[in-house]
């Protein structure tokens, strides 16, 4: 399906990787080509039609009045859906394909010829800050906590690499084998690409249900040892740390879907629930609710994003310290990848775990961060980082095809 889409300047491919996390529609999604595209927030979506696209972490700027001036090496737009010419997708174990001419573009799928990929060269990758420098950031954002700023920020860190070439749909493979999440994505707008392998879901709505399911703890896991495994699992469980973290923003996300629902129609589904992924445990928490009537899609957005999980709280002042004290663009790092529907339903992700590349100018880079409280130890936030990154480090390292 990938090595029939690459022939388009623009396409979006969706990948649940197997996993069935509540509401699931399907296993995979694909839209190709352009109809038609939308590039303002403010600009209406027309219902009957499908749509795929993102909105950048930087989108804040015309939803809440900033003017962050930092590149964007990558190049996404701030925001970009577009109406594909071709739409094709599994559920239920059926292929499904949105086409005139559907029986051809199956043809053509069955007969692409696929990339073999026997050996990736190593990436060299530069850290944007040292130890020593993150540290001294996550000291004096704790300062502003301690002066009442703010009680939790998420604060990210960028590697990257200069003058480097890859074929984003084998790393795209590559990426999947090591770390399959259920909110993957490969995503490109003509010179940029998004690799992603995102485990979070921002937002969902189904008729006038919406939820939200943000992440926020996570313990490593030890998959060579089934019990030991389990005992990171419960401790996970019972952190309180994590737990203060994840409640946090469980109060936050809350807050944020109040103003588009419903009086008394908000709530937590679920609570510090525990998830397990390739390489780590997480605590994840849905909360949902009932909209008000007529609420567009600019209004939801403008509402609830930049997400909860990856800003802090309360979210204003924190993206305020997050364009002080972070030295380059999130871009499209920390913002949303998905699908509408031509009911107007959607479901978006968390745009994490991902590596970003710009074909034009050889540039790549992927992002890490944490959320770092009063509690955090920045060398501990440090690590977890690094763990984050583990599984994008591995495929970027080269070695045989996975």
């Amino acid at each position: 399906m990938l090595n029939w889409a690459k022939q388009f300047n623009i396409f979006c491919f969706l990948d649940s990787q197997h996993y069935t996390i509540k509401p699931c529609n399907y296993e995979c999604l694909l839209g190709a080509g352009v109809k038609q595209s939308v590039n303002l927030i403010t600009e209406p979506l027309q219902k009957g039609s499908w749509y795929f696209g993102h909105l950048s972490y930087d989108l804040k700027n015309e939803l809440h009045g900033f003017s962050d001036q930092k590149e964007d090496q990558i190049q996404f737009p701030h925001f970009f859906f577009f109406v594909p010419q071709f739409i094709v997708f599994i559920k239920n174990n059926e292929l499904i394909i949105e086409a005139d001419h559907p029986g051809e573009i199956y043809k053509q799928i069955t007969n692409s010829t696929v990339y073999e990929e026997s050996h990736a060269t190593a990436i060299p990758i530069q850290q944007q800050l040292t130890r020593e420098e993150y540290v001294e950031k996550i000291n004096s954002l704790q300062k502003h906590i301690q002066l009442g700023d703010c009680y939790e920020i998420n604060f990210c860190q960028q590697f990257f690499a200069d003058d480097v070439m890859i074929e984003p749909i084998s790393v795209f493979d590559r990426l999947m084998s090591v770390s399959p999440n259920p909110f993957s994505a490969l995503y490109k707008i003509n010179d940029s690409y998004l690799i992603c392998a995102s485990p979070e879901r921002f937002l969902k709505k189904e008729g006038n249900h919406i939820l939200s399911q943000p992440m926020k703890g996570n313990v490593r896991r030890n998959v060579n040892d089934h019990a030991k495994d389990d005992e990171l699992k419960d401790t996970l469980k019972k952190s309180s740390k994590d737990q203060a973290e994840n409640v946090m923003v469980v109060d936050l996300v809350r807050n944020d879907l109040s103003k588009i629902c419903k009086e008394s129609t908000v709530k937590v589904d679920e609570l510090f629930g525990i998830y397990t992924y390739p390489q780590v445990h997480q605590m994840i928490s849905t909360v949902s609710g009932e909209l008000k009537e007529d609420v567009s899609f600019h209004e939801i957005i403008k509402a609830t994003f930049p997400m909860g999980s990856m800003t802090g709280a309360p979210k204003h002042r924190v993206m305020q310290l997050i364009d002080e004290y972070e030295p380059s663009s999130r871009g499209i790092f920390s913002g949303s990848v998905g699908y509408i529907t031509p009911e107007g339903d959607f479901d978006l992700n968390v745009v994490i775990r991902s590596i970003m590349y710009n074909a034009a100018t050889n540039y790549l880079s992927y992002q890490v961060g944490s959320g770092i409280t009063f509690y955090s130890h920045p060398q501990q936030e440090w690590e977890e980082c690094l763990l984050k990154a583990e599984a994008i480090k591995k495929v970027l390292a080269g070695g045989p095809a996975l």
